[in-house]
């Protein structure tokens, strides 16, 4: 509990330091291009009393969790495949090797040109994007499982789904963890991307009707707005849940 407050204050006492440093850059610039931090919360509290900002939010939130779900659980079943399987792993490796190379802004075009400015278009160019990703991790994962649990399960001789529930996701928990937090954080960065570029809501177009209005205030009012869902989130589901399994680490030692 002392570790957890003395953590807490730590991070307070930095983000007062950073907008401190904010306020007086902003102070000695006195530029549009650089807003001081009250004007950017004003900006916050008019948006979100005029219903506009929350509702942008809610709009990219959703498109954030049925494409971080997509992502997690291909990510998750090409990874374990490939763990598991040397043949699958030789014949697609090169397939996600392409896939982790290509740029996030290429596949996204590309979903747009075939599927046209559809929200299924927009889901499938993020899930692209971070599919590779978790299944690299996945296959990392899946190479490192004991294989005397392996043994055991064949010896108590375990149906597929007892095995599964009970040997092979206990062992990867921390690793789905890993994946989770680092796809969070790439997910809605891009889902913002897909958004500038062809959907008609949503804090990456708000964002991209501000940019041309060179409104500033607006951008960084809208960045830190999703920001700051995006950590409560982190802070308060992905980081607990990592703890959590790998709470046997504490108590080992």
């Amino acid at each position: 509990m002392k570790l957890l407050s003395s953590g807490t204050a730590a991070r307070a006492a930095s983000l007062v330091l950073l907008l401190l440093a904010w306020e007086i850059t902003a102070t000695l610039a006195h530029s549009r291009a650089l807003p001081a931090p009250h004007a950017v919360f004003a900006f916050i509290g008019r948006e979100a009393s005029g219903g506009d900002l929350v509702s942008n939010i809610a709009i990219t939130l959703a498109r954030v969790v049925v494409s971080f779900v997509v992502a997690m659980a291909l990510g998750c079943a090409i990874g374990v495949a490939l763990g598991r399987s040397r043949r699958l792993d030789t014949a697609f490796d090169t397939w996600v090797i392409v896939l982790l190379n290509t740029p996030a802004l290429v596949i996204t075009v590309l979903c747009y040109i075939w599927l046209g400015l559809t929200e299924a278009a927009a889901v499938l160019a993020v899930a692209l994007n971070k599919i590779p990703t978790v299944a690299v991790l996945m296959r990392e994962g899946t190479r490192a499982l004991s294989p005397e649990l392996d043994e055991m399960a064949s010896a108590f001789r375990l149906s597929p789904m007892d095995r599964l529930r009970h040997v092979l996701i206990p062992q990867l928990q921390p690793h789905i963890a890993g994946a989770a937090r680092s796809g969070l954080a790439l997910v809605w960065k891009i889902v913002l991307v897909v958004e500038l570029l062809g959907r008609p809501n949503g804090v990456g177009y708000a964002i991209s009707v501000y940019f041309q209005l060179f409104d500033v205030t607006a951008v960084l009012g809208y960045s830190l707005a999703f920001m700051s869902v995006m950590l409560a989130i982190e802070y308060g589901v992905l980081q607990p849940y990592e703890a959590h399994v790998r709470r046997w680490r504490l108590t080992a030692h």
